[in-house]
């Protein structure tokens, strides 16, 4: 592959998914980490997508939405290590607040049948605590959002508002320390993020490392807002230090 072109296929991978890590690219495109990293560099000045912590964003404003099939299958080993966190977080008589990610939905897959209230957003997480007998799983409802397979809009938001719940296992496209907070592809899903954040006591952020230094198109709250953040990412002393500031506890795994 010419050089040309694999600039090309970066560029089209990073749309695609909205971002990458460098060792995606570099498996994708079978070159390797070092040639990965330049090539990024080149592009980042031709103003082709942005260089973030470890890989590459989109630089697309409003994205549209990864399909979950496509999201399921990224990163899968750290988010199922992350999943398996969050469910030690929870306790028998919880109410929780599942969202549509793909994370979320690797936790209702492990999720013990035991006494619980599990409101979500979800299609993919109803479906799979729909054999819990000890589970309560409640549905906001709303306009489908068929690519993500969540319920969007006026009507979810409204769903939320009536409910409140001890802890929201909250994940999202883009985390950034700097600028303190964590955003959305698009305005819907950010919207109903915030009003997740509203009615629970606990926001604990579900971040996998290809999230981080990213800012997506729509912001959903800052770093305050959370509590804890579960992550495979490796923080620097800096990085540590600013999540301090936001009085935000880090859980990694």
């Amino acid at each position: 592959m010419l050089a040309a072109e694999r600039y090309d296929r970066i560029v089209e991978l990073v749309n695609i998914k909205g971002s990458m890590r460098v060792s995606e690219l570099s498996e994708r495109c079978r070159v390797t980490e070092e040639t990965i990293r330049r090539d990024l560099d080149r592009l980042e000045q031709a103003g082709r997508l942005r260089r973030s912590h470890g890989g590459a964003v989109s630089v697309k404003e409003d994205q549209p939405e990864i399909p979950y099939q496509i999201r399921e299958t990224a990163q899968t080993l750290e988010k199922k290590r992350i999943a398996d966190a969050a469910l030690a977080l929870i306790e028998a008589g919880d109410r929780i607040l599942l969202d549509a990610s793909t994370t979320a939905g690797y936790m209702a897959a492990n999720m013990p049948d035991v006494p619980l209230t599990v409101l979500t957003n979800s299609i993919q997480v109803a479906a799979q605590l729909s054999s819990r007998d000890k589970i309560e799983v409640i549905s906001t409802g709303g306009l489908l959002a068929a690519r993500s397979l969540s319920f969007v809009g006026p009507l979810a938001e409204r769903s939320l508002e009536t409910y409140h719940v001890d802890k929201l296992f909250l994940s999202c496209k883009g985390v950034h320390l700097e600028s303190g907070g964590i955003s959305e592809s698009n305005e819907l899903q950010a919207r109903l993020k915030q009003k997740m954040v509203g009615i629970s006591d606990q926001v604990i952020l579900l971040a996998d490392a290809s999230k981080f230094g990213i800012r997506a198109f729509a912001r959903v709250t800052g770093l305050d807002a959370v509590h804890t953040m579960i992550t495979d990412q490796s923080l620097n002393e800096e990085q540590r230090s600013l999540c301090g500031t936001y009085g935000l506890r880090v859980h990694p795994v």
